[in-house]
């Protein structure tokens, strides 16, 4: 696969060759990072960005009671702090599920690729407005469908996410998440995310073992879920 962040741009931007190269040069300084580990912190003042280029990573918040609550899923191609450019202090906290590899950005870079490079700029605010797109379709996701809902639509969502980079293969795509981790995204227990997987698989919607994810019928699904990809904004943008 391509740089995750170049596959990402490339569906909604006509990229130069040179474009891509720049892209790709952000992503020079990389380590992997064991699972569960804490990239930032609430609290933090980030001097640099992050970028994931291997494996999945979350938000979230953690509640005075103990609890936590995951405000989104992070996997290649996304920023984790892009929004640090402007606020800088982390609000909530990111880590990796699984191993991940991160790419290390020096804001300093970012922004001098912003003054040589606007149209870049513009493609990478496109994926921050995408990013505040996928924030409001979780409000209504948990505030207004079922369990049964809320679940398949969650699917769907990582099922268009992933295929954008790259990254399904004959309806299958890696999905490294526990029973306590989508039900910490959805706002359920964990034996009531069970309770709907079951079902799923029951009706023959999918297949899921071993932290793949295998959709049987990606319209079915969509349509029972009432997903609508239009928050992912697939339309080309302008780079000009």
């Amino acid at each position: 696969m391509d740089n995750p962040l170049v596959a990402k741009l490339e569906n909604v931007a006509d990229l130069t060759k040179d474009q891509r190269e720049v892209l790709r040069g952000l992503c020079d300084h990389a380590r992997v990072m064991p699972p569960n580990y804490d990239i930032l912190r609430e609290g933090d003042k980030p001097n640099r960005l992050h970028l994931i280029l291997e494996g999945w990573a979350i938000r979230y918040n953690n509640l005075a009671d103990g609890s936590r609550q995951i405000t989104a899923f992070l996997i290649p191609g996304d920023f984790c702090d892009l929004h640090t450019m402007v606020l800088q202090q982390m609000d909530h906290s990111i880590a990796t599920l699984g191993p991940a590899k991160i790419a290390y950005i020096p804001l300093q870079k970012l922004h001098e690729l912003i003054r040589q490079q606007p149209e870049l700029a513009q493609a990478l605010w496109w994926a921050t407005l995408v990013d505040e797109g996928v924030l409001r379709a979780w409000i209504v996701n948990l505030g207004r469908r079922d369990a049964f809902k809320r679940t398949a639509h969650l699917m769907c969502e990582m099922y268009e996410r992933m295929n954008n980079v790259g990254l399904v293969a004959g309806d299958q795509f890696l999905m490294p998440l526990t029973q306590v981790e989508i039900a910490d995204s959805l706002g359920l227990t964990p034996v009531h995310v069970n309770r709907v997987i079951q079902k799923l698989r029951q009706d023959k919607l999918i297949v899921f073992e071993r932290e793949q994810l295998t959709i049987c019928d990606i319209e079915r699904l969509k349509r029972l879920s009432d997903f609508d990809p239009a928050y992912l904004h697939p339309e080309h943008v302008r780079l000009d």
